[in-house]
């Protein structure tokens, strides 16, 4: 798999992340249905933020890594 294959995968799973998090809020916060369910609802809503915390956290600190290690070797090609 190529850099520009997985910088885009690695992309592709924080923005999925990102929107587990934000769903997780709102059905917590603005979904009656699952206030209804009690705590059913609330593992629902809580599983979906703890889901998103999963792809988006660690994927970020590698996507730093890489494009850091990507501008480091452009560096010491240029000079």
């Amino acid at each position: 798999m190529s850099n520009r294959q997985l910088i885009l995968l690695l992309r592709t799973s924080i923005t999925i992340g990102i929107c587990l998090i934000l769903l997780g809020i709102y059905l917590h916060n603005f979904n009656d249905t699952l206030a209804a369910m009690g705590v059913k609802g609330i593992i629902i809503s809580s599983m979906c933020v703890a889901f998103g915390m999963v792809l988006s956290l660690p994927t970020k600190m590698y996507l730093t890594f890489i494009l850091v290690a990507r501008e480091a070797n452009k560096k010491d090609s240029s000079e």
